[in-house]
């Protein structure tokens, strides 16, 4: 079989990358070079590309459905506590609020090094969320119609008389 020489011009990142392959996979740069255009001229190479796209694109998706469920969670913990905390601080009297403020930024001080620990351990919290309320956490739609946790209905502990 007789093969046509041909003297291109490519990019030098392209040429690198070539090499690269080539020493890796044990092979020519001319073979690497034609695999690659035998690929690109094949009448089911754009179905092929096509489809890695497709999987790609697929795979993104569920990336940004999860990203966005953990966000949901992160809002909704969010608001929940700060509804909370609203509902149940007193205000604290003129004299005390030094001895307040003061035990405020050790608490804080406190939540950082907690905080610090969970992420050291690579622990994640939205994640034991998830696994805590199971399969419900799969279908976004059933855990809000399952779980009946709207903001409105939320219990707030009492401070006795």
């Amino acid at each position: 079989m007789t093969r046509a020489r041909l003297n291109i011009f490519i990019e030098p990142e392209h040429a690198k990358r070539l090499d690269q392959i080539a020493t890796h996979k044990g092979v020519s740069k001319s073979a690497v070079i034609a695999a690659a255009l035998a690929s690109f001229l094949s009448p089911d190479g754009e179905d092929q590309r096509e489809a890695a796209i497709a999987k790609r694109l697929d795979q993104l998706s569920r990336q940004f459905d999860r990203l966005e469920r953990d966000q949901n969670v992160l809002i909704e913990t969010v608001a929940l506590y700060v509804r909370y905390f609203l509902t149940v601080s007193i205000p604290v009297p003129e004299g005390q609020q030094e001895a307040a403020r003061a035990q405020g930024r050790a608490r804080y001080v406190q939540f950082i090094e907690q905080l610090a620990r969970q992420i050291q351990r690579g622990r994640s919290l939205v994640r034991e969320v998830h696994e805590d309320i199971g399969p419900a956490a799969a279908d976004p739609t059933q855990a809000d119609a399952q779980s009946g946790t709207d903001a409105d209905a939320m219990e707030v502990p009492r401070e006795p008389a």
